[in-house]
């Protein structure tokens, strides 16, 4: 078994242990077969053998924890500690090339999401967040993290939706919120909106659906960063749904009457 420090060594582990089988896998995108699920989103065997490689690393540090994957769902374990992982978060861009796909993993203790991570392999880049220790960004060179620095919120941006810079995900998923794109200056995203919501390079982000999975981790970037996060019902915690990222609860209180 791993020797580990703590839960967010271990969490930089898998993220870091699926990035690479992910990576793998996305070298080889003509070989790679893909199906339809019953929600009909894509599938592949990536994203299951991006799920079963960071559930090793889990077994191996945490063998008494519960693990809740999108592919393989809920392994029961310890009550109290969950590992949440989405193996590969944008398996549409995956399978078309498309280098913003992440990896997920977070960690929730009594209902809490205590420890998020969020990589984005392609780019070699990887965000996270451990509550109450603030966000943090970092590169990743031949498996390893380097340049690591804080990051927050814009400081200071516009004070209502009308110059806000906002992104959108899906790209395609958006009948929703042109009410809010009407409004807003939206803008095209290199990676995941609610991260660039984290690191002050937009004010608001809307991720149109998703599960648990797809917002555990990024909620805490985004909270710890200095933002707001909630679902598009008023939910304060990651659950299904559509989710609203924002630099601030004021900005987000705006953007949601407006969907509203």
């Amino acid at each position: 078994m791993a020797d580990y420090v703590d839960d967010l060594e271990i969490a930089h582990a898998a993220a870091l242990a699926g990035a690479a089988e992910g990576l793998r896998h996305f070298a080889a995108l003509a070989d790679l077969p893909r199906e339809l699920k019953q929600d009909g989103s894509v599938v592949t065997a990536a994203d299951r053998a991006v799920e079963d490689r960071i559930r090793e690393v889990l077994a191996g540090a945490r063998p008494a924890d519960t693990v809740l994957g999108e592919e393989h769902g809920e392994t029961l374990g310890a009550e109290g500690r969950r590992w949440i992982i989405d193996p590969i978060d944008g398996t549409h861009l995956f399978v078309e090339g498309d280098d913003r796909w992440l990896v997920l993993i977070a960690l929730e203790e009594r209902g809490e999401v205590t420890v998020g991570v969020a990589a984005l392999p392609a780019q070699g880049q990887i965000f996270w967040a451990v509550r109450g220790e603030g966000a943090r960004q970092a590169g990743v060179v031949d498996g390893r993290i380097t340049g690591e620095q804080k990051i927050t919120v814009a400081g200071g941006g516009p004070a209502g939706l009308a110059s806000s810079r906002l992104g959108v995900v899906p790209d395609w998923d958006r009948d929703d919120v042109a009410a809010l794109i009407d409004v807003a200056d939206e803008r095209p995203w290199s990676l995941h909106p609610g991260l660039l919501v984290a690191r002050g390079d937009l004010d608001v982000a809307v991720q149109t659906s998703g599960k648990i999975w797809d917002f555990a981790a990024t909620s805490l970037i985004v909270t710890e960063a200095g933002g707001d996060y909630r679902g598009l019902d008023g939910r304060t915690t990651p659950g299904p749904g559509a989710s609203l990222y924002s630099r601030s609860a004021e900005i987000g209180d705006a953007a949601l009457a407006v969907l509203r």
